[in-house]
Formats: structure tokens, C-alpha cells, sequence
């Protein structure tokens, strides 16, 4: 299956750059360039787009809210957003797990970096770079930079009640940034069973894909940030 990919970035020569690159690989192909929010989120619908890979900071309507315009639109529920940043030491990039996306990688990235990005952005795994580790995510979320966190954690926490206690087990290790095959193995069962546990997880706390279990689970004050 081809990954269709749709680039927004305000710099022409960012977004050129980007395309040759996902233009070469047997199993991606750009569907569309955006230069602004607003045109992003009308190109996911009419392209089609599996990955979008969305620059934070454009003009008129930014990455983080286009990236909510796309994860409240029923019908681009299918559709990833990976955000592009030149520092990867945000604020805005919590605010954009918030708002629905699935990571974010910096613009300084590797060429295999972000080709891989792009593969498990549509996976449906989350997508944190090297450099951005979850540390930096729970010292973030901690910091609670939004008004609408303590409202987060409550709604958060009342869903968290329908989980089994298996299933919270799962997403504490989820949160921890352990994969399927890992936490199979600490759990010793089958990494389809945890994979089954991982999927009634988000459908019972309305996550998207495993970035919104990661942000979640600390906002619900499930897992707390380590103080080093």
C-alpha cells in the first residue's frame, strides 16, 4: 500500500526538498503541498492524505490549528499529522499532541528520520524523535501550559475508570514509551493481545492512536513526570 503524503510548510524550498525525498520511496508518494493551515486541512480531505507532515508555525492558520480542524473532522479520523519544528524544546509541541497529532520530528532531521516517521505516523504508532524524549513530554505536561488541562484531567480520568486493570497496565507501559513486542514481554502474552488491549484502550478514551494514550496518561495523572 502506498503512503499518500501531503506537505504543509510556508517555505517553498522546505516543502520541494521534502517531496523528492518522499517521492523516491516505493511506498510513499506527496498528494499535495500546503503553504498555510487552512489549505492543509482542505487538501487532507481532497487528496485523500494517510500522513500529513505539518510545519507548527505558518502564516494565517498555523499547524496547531489546522492539526485540531483535522483531528475534529469525523471523516479525516484516518488521517496522521506529524508535526515539523525547528526546536524541538516547545511548548507547542505538546499542544499539538493535544490537538490530535501523532509526533513531531525536527526540521534538522535525518532523511531516514523522517521517512520512518512517515511509515509509523501511518502505522498508527506514536512518533516522538530521538531528541524528544518522553521525559521532555511529562516535563511539559507537568508545566501545564494550558488552562484546559485541569478540565483534561478530570474528563481523563472519569474514562479511565472503564479501563481493566489490565488495560491501565498496558498504558502505563504505553506512556513509558515501550512497544507492543516489549510489553508483551513483560507481561508474557502475545504482542496480539497486547495490541487488542492497546486498541480497547483508545476506543474507551477516545485516542486517536498511541501519541493521545501517551499525553493521556499523564494528563490524568496515571503516570507521573520522574523528576530528575
Amino acid at each position: 500500500m502506498t503512503i499518500r503524503v501531503l506537505l504543509a510548510d510556508d517555505q517553498a524550498l522546505l516543502r520541494s526538498a521534502f517531496k523528492v525525498l518522499v517521492d523516491s520511496e516505493h511506498d510513499m508518494e506527496v498528494v499535495g503541498e500546503a503553504a498555510d493551515g487552512a489549505e492543509a486541512v482542505e487538501l487532507a480531505r481532497s487528496a485523500r492524505a494517510d500522513v500529513v507532515l505539518m510545519d507548527i508555525r505558518m502564516p494565517g492558520t498555523d499547524g496547531l490549528a489546522a492539526t485540531r480542524m483535522i483531528s475534529a473532522d469525523p471523516g479525516l479520523a484516518d488521517v496522521r499529522v506529524v508535526m515539523l519544528t525547528t526546536f524541538e524544546v516547545d511548548e507547542y509541541v505538546v499542544q499539538s499532541l493535544r490537538a490530535g497529532a501523532s509526533g513531531f520530528l525536527g526540521k534538522g532531521a535525518e532523511p531516514e528520520e523522517l521517512l520512518n516517521a512517515i511509515r509509523i505516523a501511518a502505522a498508527g504508532d506514536a512518533l516522538l524523535s530521538p531528541a524528544a524524549t518522553k521525559g521532555l513530554i511529562a516535563k511539559f505536561l507537568a508545566q501545564g501550559g494550558s488552562s484546559e488541562g485541569g478540565q483534561d484531567s478530570g474528563v481523563h480520568s472519569e474514562r479511565l475508570a472503564a479501563l481493566t486493570v489490565r488495560e491501565r497496565e498496558v498504558l502505563v507501559l504505553v506512556a513509558g514509551g515501550h512497544s507492543n513486542d516489549e510489553i508483551a514481554d513483560r507481561l508474557e502474552v502475545s504482542p496480539l493481545t497486547v495490541k487488542t488491549h492497546v486498541n480497547r484502550a483508545m476506543a474507551k478514551l477516545g485516542a486517536r492512536d498511541r501519541a493521545q494514550l501517551v499525553v493521556i496518561a499523564y494528563e490524568s495523572g496515571l503516570v507521573r513526570p520522574r523528576v530528575d
